[in-house]
């Protein structure tokens, strides 16, 4: 577990403190656009999903992040207010490979997940980053195969991430952490959601 501890903390420090966050989109900025495939195979584009109203984009890393599935729980629980305060949810992993569908059968999770292969999305968006050697060395000794989940062997991940856009694409809020242990609260997301319903 100290092994563990300290490869994780040295990659939150570097992610913290080498600038890699201020290249992330900002508010005002217009999102990367995209089209994806959802967990279940069928293409999802962001500009279709603007033309029904906001889009909250939430980036995670994947099934075999403990952070991530209590995000994705919490998500999953609060989606009723999501929708009611107007928004269309989107989660984006970049595992490929059916993991995708796994995550969400789990959840029973009735939002879109879909597949940011090659980390696309990510990258356009600022989020995505590679991961430095010792903490890949523990996910290899834990069996954790990025290459084999991710489909390539670039070894990158994205930081915790959440947009709230407006219909126009534009992030009217935003949440980034160098911290996995730190999430978006869904209550935050309701309430960036509720304020562009009131503007």
């Amino acid at each position: 577990m100290a092994a563990w501890n300290a490869a994780y903390e040295q990659m939150v420090q570097q992610v913290a403190n080498n600038g890699f966050l201020d290249q992330v989109v900002r508010e005002g900025a217009v999102f990367p656009d995209f089209m994806l495939p959802s967990a279940e195979g069928r293409l999802v584009a962001l500009e279709s999903v603007l033309a029904r109203g906001p889009v909250v984009v939430s980036f995670f890393r994947g099934e075999w992040c403990p952070f991530c599935r209590i995000m994705l729980a919490a998500l999953a629980e609060e989606l009723p207010k999501i929708e009611a305060a107007g928004g269309t949810l989107l989660a984006l992993t970049p595992e490929t490979g059916g993991l995708a569908l796994t995550m969400k059968t789990f959840h029973n999770a009735r939002f879109e997940v879909l597949c940011d292969v090659d980390f696309g999305v990510g990258l356009a968006a600022g989020v995505v980053f590679r991961v430095p050697k010792l903490y890949r060395a523990r996910c290899e000794a834990a069996g954790l195969n990025f290459p084999e989940r991710h489909g390539n062997a670039a070894w990158c991940i994205p930081v915790p991430a959440t947009f709230v856009l407006d219909r126009d694409g534009r992030v009217a809020w935003r949440f980034v952490d160098a911290d996995f242990s730190h999430r978006a609260e869904p209550a935050d997301i309701i309430a960036a959601l509720r304020q562009l319903g009131a503007q």
